[in-house]
């Protein structure tokens, strides 16, 4: 199967990009570094020439939320615009469990929009709603310190490795399109505030955290289940305790 990957020189898409290749996939990994711009439009024609199946796993540069909406709102017309020439089968795009239910975020808000441009263009989709990343968790915490502490709300989490994110994403993109969202997740759930600190405790970081349930995550206000999903989903299988091996 011919794939192109948008983004497919990041962390997912790297990961996306390899497995793929191992499975046998003609796969592009196309973005910025490779001469495609999808804000642009540039190399997009060349980059999705031939191509049976797009995973789109961009990112904008900024967390800026005008800056955000305007990149996912534009690269997203410029991109299906591409496919459509192009006669692409099946459009993947990597979103966020909870993006519908966190109005104040607005990084999630943008996502939304994409969500939306997708399953509006014409192109068969999936659309894969993941948790929030164990890779990120460092970030997370960095971002909510004060003074040697940090606090964060204590909805539930349930943050799933890198690695199982393209595992699960290379297989969607082999399979037909569910014209709809299906969400992923990693195997463990507990409060947010839980997970941070068994996270900091593993890696020898001495600060301390407390639940705060004003805290907000990126401008948005978490609720019990405002980032896991609330159906079953498709499950990681690396733990936090692995992953931090």
């Amino acid at each position: 199967m011919n794939i192109a990957v948008i983004g497919g020189t990041g962390l997912i898409g790297s990961k996306t990009v390899a497995l793929l290749k191992a499975a046998g996939h003609a796969v592009r990994a196309a973005g910025p570094s490779t001469g495609v711009n999808t804000v642009t439009g540039e190399g997009l024609d060349d980059a999705l020439a031939g191509a049976h199946v797009v995973i789109d796993v961009s990112n904008a540069p900024t967390f800026d939320p005008a800056e955000v909406r305007a990149f996912f709102e534009t690269s997203g017309r410029n991109l299906l615009a591409a496919e459509r020439r192009a006669g692409v089968r099946h459009h993947v795009v990597l979103s966020i469990v909870g993006a519908d239910r966190m109005p104040g975020n607005g990084y999630f808000a943008a996502k939304v929009v994409q969500e939306g441009l997708v399953a509006g263009s014409g192109v068969p989709y999936t659309i894969v709603r993941s948790t929030q990343f164990l890779e990120f968790v460092k970030g997370i915490a960095d971002g909510s310190t004060a003074g040697g502490t940090v606090r964060v709300a204590g909805g539930q989490f349930q943050p799933i490795a890198a690695d199982d994110v393209a595992e699960l994403l290379a297989g969607f993109a082999v399979q037909a399109p569910r014209n709809g969202v299906v969400e992923i997740a990693g195997p463990e759930r507990a409060p947010f505030d839980d997970i941070v600190r068994r996270h900091l405790r593993v890696v020898g970081d001495p600060r301390t955290v407390e639940r705060d349930d004003t805290a907000l995550y990126f401008g948005g206000k978490v609720e019990e289940l405002s980032l896991v999903p609330l159906a079953t989903p498709h499950l990681g299988r690396i733990t936090i305790d692995t992953w931090n091996r």
